[in-house]
């Protein structure tokens, strides 16, 4: 069935309004008329049943029906990624909302050499992955920052998986060891990051360096390895 994610909130007989677009993909692409069913969500009051109640000149009107599933949120879990190529950073956004990180954040090192990109087109990727996979959620996406900024302000209470390609502990092993809780994953850019930049990662007592084995990884498929590894260690995959 399609599942369409909404801003709007979700209560039985309650009018849901999509977006324009959503509407012309509803009528013109899946060819839904009244009377028809769809999945929506919204992150907040889990999935609902809803119907087609009337398809206007502009956009169509959704009705909410029934909860089918109540609200579930996955681990606690952000990807901090290096700023690389468009291309790259797309397939990351895609594949960090499939494997269930809770937020990206795209941060600019010494050594960042990238186009620029689209926030609204990483959001809307984000949003249509969401909706393919069965989350009940939508990873924010921020803005591109300092990665010494976004060192400084640091909550000490999340732990920092630093993906280090100059060696680390397995990732596996150093994962389990340091246990569950608040995770974020950071990915650097094609190059690596600068000396200074590792020393300063490397130092941080909520650091923990790993390896992420002998090959070094572009950034989307080192990315897609540090999440995987990160949920069959310490994630969701097992619950």
């Amino acid at each position: 069935m399609i599942r369409l994610h909404v801003t709007s909130d979700l209560a039985p007989d309650l009018a849901v309004a999509p977006t324009l677009d959503q509407s012309r993909y509803l009528t013109q692409v899946m060819r839904l008329k009244a009377g028809d069913d769809l999945l929506v969500f919204n992150g907040r009051h889990g999935e609902w049943r809803a119907s087609v109640a009337e398809v206007l000149k502009k956009g169509v009107i959704l009705r909410a029906e029934e909860q089918v599933r109540a609200q579930t949120h996955g681990p606690d879990l952000e990807l901090i990624v290096a700023v690389v190529k468009k291309a790259r950073i797309e397939t990351i956004v895609e594949k960090a909302t499939e494997l269930g990180a809770s937020r990206v954040r795209l941060a600019l090192t010494h050594r960042t050499n990238a186009d620029r990109l689209r926030l609204d087109r990483l959001d809307a990727i984000a949003e249509e992955a969401a909706e393919q996979t069965g989350r009940l959620d939508v990873p924010l996406v921020d803005d591109p920052v300092k990665l010494d900024a976004l060192l400084d302000g640091w909550d000490a209470s999340r732990r920092l998986m630093f993906c280090d390609e100059t060696g680390g502990a397995p990732a596996v092993s150093a994962l389990t060891a340091a246990g569950e809780g608040k995770w974020a994953i950071l990915i650097g850019p094609e190059g690596g990051f600068s000396p200074e930049e590792g020393e300063r990662l490397r130092a941080l007592p909520f650091t923990t360096a790993v390896s992420l084995g002998p090959r070094i990884l572009r950034a989307d498929t080192a990315a897609i390895a540090a999440l995987t590894l990160w949920q069959a260690a310490i994630g969701d995959w097992e619950r």
